[in-house]
């Protein structure tokens, strides 16, 4: 990087992202009396909730769990429309609360960080936006996000005559999809909202899936003032909750052992939690389901019977259903009329399976065998590069010019997804190795992170300390109780974002702690009250 001292800006901490994690750190370090700025890529805050506004996009965590908590005042003035809010009402909160705390005065909107170098003479970061300000900084918080770096798999992309919208990437304006030929490629839970969405607007809607789904049927009433009230009233006890269940989510696995009960009563359970519709079904049911074979058969073939009583048709019941791996192990969308959106007369299924997209084209896809299909509109729900991609495509380097994009290139590794060696006085939230990078409700677990990173602060200040940086044999230890945790369950088995086998080249390692949140926040914890045992301060 340039030397821009001369033009550099001073603060206490830059925080990268305007999302969910990112207000809330904004907001607990402002606290502090701390000087900061948030530089924000977007024209507004929100993160994924900004870039995200495909047809369909929607919450999978239930409103009243998926807010802020520090602020009575907050859960007091809001009121949430239904119990999975769509992607408008989620943005409309999340700028309810930038207005009320007045967060806007510290963020840089369209405001991209390109570059973030650690100089070791200052013990501070130089950091580099695509403005061409410098901002000089003691410490740097990625809020970049989990899911926010798009991946587009397939070559010809500005050779394609339509129109191409990425879901990550939505247009401000609306899209219209009336008499057009529309193909949707992805499959996932972004790609299953979208098809569903699409499907009554669409000419002709084309669905590319090279894996098929499992998925919750949703269940999603609307609250009126009354409930809202109710909700209210239960948020202290909500609170506690959350933080005390594996998944942060306001329910747990209550019903024993898995081999405890005969085969009729784990029936009921199926049966009891399916009706429910939510992410109960998969984190609720029992454990076992992440560890033991014959628990996750049982529990699959349960949810392979729905898709077949959704499905009429044999044959295409057939290729929507998954048989190559184990309900759970991947993630789990919920939908609203996915399965029945393939018996519409408009809508066809392509399987990219047994006939690979080779390329965009200027018509549309062209397959391996050279089959072409013709599109007017193409849909790209291809996915992310989960965990590791917001941080690694900007170019930070640590001590000596160490590389985040290199090292995490050779190895996926942190400390409790919450700091990396090598790199003093850079704070992640949303990173690898840490709970909320899948098996935990977002809203629960970056809270957490960001009360963490402002307690280590805090304490850093106190003490009249400038450097913390986790040595190497505290994030050696770190991934390796990962790693031994992860590798008793049956979740490193499948291909998915999840274990990083989605982008060509990444290193295979599931990215997420399974440990569950009560067992990360202990550790958490302990670290506070043991003045950082494992970190170097100076």
């Amino acid at each position: 990087m340039p030397d821009n001292n001369a033009c550099s800006t001073k603060y206490d901490a830059v925080i990268i992202g305007a999302g969910f994690s990112g207000l809330y750190q904004l907001y607990r370090l402002r606290e502090l009396g701390l000087k900061v700025r948030v530089c924000e890529t977007g024209g507004g805050v929100g993160g994924t909730w900004y870039w995200n506004r495909y047809p369909g996009c929607r919450v999978d965590s239930q409103a009243y769990i998926y807010q802020y908590f520090f602020s009575d005042e907050l859960l007091n003035e809001w009121e949430w429309s239904e119990l999975f809010p769509a992607q408008p009402e989620t943005e409309c909160y999340l700028n309810f609360v930038a207005d009320k705390f007045e967060l806007r005065k510290d963020i840089s909107f369209n405001t991209r960080v390109e570059a973030a170098e650690y100089d070791e003479s200052t013990q501070r970061w130089k950091v580099r936006t695509d403005t061409g300000e410098t901002l000089d900084t003691q410490y740097l918080v990625g809020c970049a996000g989990l899911l926010s770096a798009p991946i587009v798999p397939f070559e010809g992309k500005d050779d394609f005559q339509g129109m191409i919208c990425h879901t990550s990437s939505w247009p401000q304006e609306r899209v219209d999809f009336s008499g057009k030929r529309v193909g949707v490629v992805g499959t996932g839970a972004t790609g299953i909202q979208v098809t569903q969405s699409v499907a009554p607007l669409a000419g002709n809607l084309k669905v590319f899936q090279r894996t098929p789904a499992y998925t919750i049927a949703i269940r999603n009433p609307e609250f009126s003032d009354a409930d809202n009230q109710a909700l209210r009233e239960r948020y202290p006890e909500i609170k506690k909750q959350i933080n005390e269940t594996f998944a942060g989510f306001p329910f747990d696995f209550e019903n024993g052992a898995f081999h405890d009960h005969p085969p009729e009563v784990r029936r009921e359970v199926y049966e009891k939690l399916w009706q429910e519709g939510s992410l109960n079904f998969w984190l609720g049911t029992f454990f076992e389901i992440f560890v033991d074979e014959e628990a996750n058969a049982e529990i699959s073939e349960f949810v392979r019977e729905k898709i077949r009583e959704r499905v009429k048709d044999p044959e295409l019941a057939e290729k929507l259903t998954p048989t190559e791996y184990g309900f759970g192990t991947r993630r789990v969308p919920l939908d609203t009329g996915y399965f029945e959106t393939f018996e519409r007369d408009n809508v066809e299924l392509v399987d990219v399976k047994v006939d690979a997209i080779e390329r965009i084209t200027e018509k549309g896809l062209k397959l391996a065998s050279g089959e072409e299909h013709e599109l007017d509109i193409l849909i790209l729900a291809t996915g992310f590069d989960g965990g590791t991609g917001p941080l690694s495509r900007i170019d930070i380097r640590g001590r000596n010019g160490l590389s985040l994009k290199e090292k995490w290139d050779a190895d996926i590794r942190t400390t409790l997804g919450l700091q990396m060696h090598g790199f003093p006085n850079l704070f992640t939230i949303g990173a690898p190795l840490a709970p909320v990078s899948a098996f935990c409700n977002v809203a629960t677990c970056l809270a957490h992170q960001a009360e963490w990173i402002t307690d280590c602060i805090a304490y850093m200040r106190d003490k009249g300390l400038n450097v913390i940086e986790p040595t190497k044999a505290k994030e050696d230890a770190w991934v390796s109780h990962h790693d031994e945790l992860v590798n008793t369950t049956l979740i490193p088995k499948t291909d998915s974002w999840y274990t990083g086998t989605n982008v060509e080249g990444k290193s295979r390692r599931v990215i997420a702690y399974i440990g569950g949140v009560p067992q990360y926040r202990m550790v958490c914890d302990e670290l506070k009250e043991n003045d950082y045992e494992g970190f170097e301060l100076a």
